[in-house]
């Protein structure tokens, strides 16, 4: 055990006040995946600030029609509020998909959005990992890969981003309020997280002395055609290996609007605006889904034991439409 020392904040000005004068200075507040990584030794905080006690647990409607999502709230309270439940059904079944009743009771809406990635070299100290220990190599790519990215990966990261929850917000085009000592700022969901790049370590473009304090969720939650579909290796408590978020908005048997987001394929939830506008005023049929798919997985770049991948997103693309789409033509 490495020692540490520890603050309750009771509001944002105390929080961000610590956290900018602390070296090595983390927030906590679920602490369902940073418990872990300090015992893992794969985080080694020197001071942890803990802000379960700021007034950051409230859903409330917005000026515009939107909902705002305290990032204090847990993902339990988050997915069975009525308002989500009914406006944005998408986002709560994708919670409902991640971790266990246990955690998602434990684990806030902010704290989900900076959760790292569940690679096995990024927990295993004794292997290089440039995520962790940036420099020293991807185990991952030349190893047993079957986890990892087949989007956006470079070579120095093939981790993916391991969040259901963001997978839906990605669809949603959820903004993401967040505070500091400059201020606050709005950064759009498709901006907050980061693909590897030559910078593995950093996985959101969230500073360092900053903090979520809400998430926004815009007055269109395609309530009436969604599907969120997640393939893992077992029914509960696992890691997407592929899972996909779709919301439509359909008119007299044409698609006006299709968001199509993957996840468990990417450094972050996976977008294609490209593929998605080949749907625009198209009718709802299995051979315009499977192009569309087809337009998505031409991009993926498989390793050597996630190849299947790459057909089980083109399959569950096409699955998720149809059932979104209500049809089965």
């Amino acid at each position: 055990m490495r020692p540490f020392s520890f603050t309750k904040a009771g509001d944002k000005a105390t929080a961000i006040k610590v956290i900018s004068e602390a070296e090595e200075g983390k927030f906590i507040a679920g602490g369902t995946n940073l418990l872990d990584l300090m015992k893992f030794h794969i985080m080694h905080p020197a001071h942890l600030i803990d802000i379960t006690g700021v007034a950051l647990k409230n859903i409330e409607a917005l000026e515009d029609g939107g909902l705002r999502l305290g990032a204090l709230v847990s993902n339990a309270d988050t997915a069975y509020h009525a308002e989500v439940e009914k406006r944005y059904p998408l986002l709560s079944h994708a919670i409902l998909a991640g971790a266990s009743p246990q955690l998602r009771n434990k684990a806030t809406d902010g704290g989900n959005l900076l959760q790292r990635t569940r690679c096995y070299y990024f927990y295993d100290p004794a292997t290089p990992c440039n995520k962790r220990e940036p420099g020293t190599g991807c185990s991952a790519i030349n190893g047993y890969n079957r986890w990892h990215a087949i989007f956006g990966a470079s070579e120095e990261c093939i981790a993916t981003h391991p969040s259901d929850m963001c997978v839906a917000l990605a669809a949603l085009e959820a903004k993401v309020q967040v505070t500091g000592p400059d201020g606050d700022r709005i950064i759009p969901f498709e901006d907050f997280h980061r693909l590897p790049v030559n910078t593995p370590e950093k996985d959101s473009n969230l500073y360092e002395n900053e903090m979520i304090t809400a998430i926004d969720l815009p007055p269109k939650g395609f309530s009436e055609n969604f599907t969120y579909i997640k393939n893992r290796d077992r029914a509960s408590y696992s890691f997407a290996l592929v899972s996909v978020a779709v919301g439509l908005e359909i008119k007299e048997g044409e698609i006006k609007e299709a968001r199509i987001v993957l996840g468990g394929v990417a450094h972050k939830p996976w977008r294609n605006k490209e593929a998605e506008a080949l749907l625009e005023n198209m009718k709802a049929t299995k051979k315009n889904f499977e192009n569309v798919a087809d337009a998505i997985v031409s991009e993926a770049k498989a390793y050597e034991y996630n190849q299947f991948k790459v057909e089980l997103a083109r399959r569950s693309i096409v699955r998720t439409l149809m059932q979104a789409a209500k049809t089965e033509e």
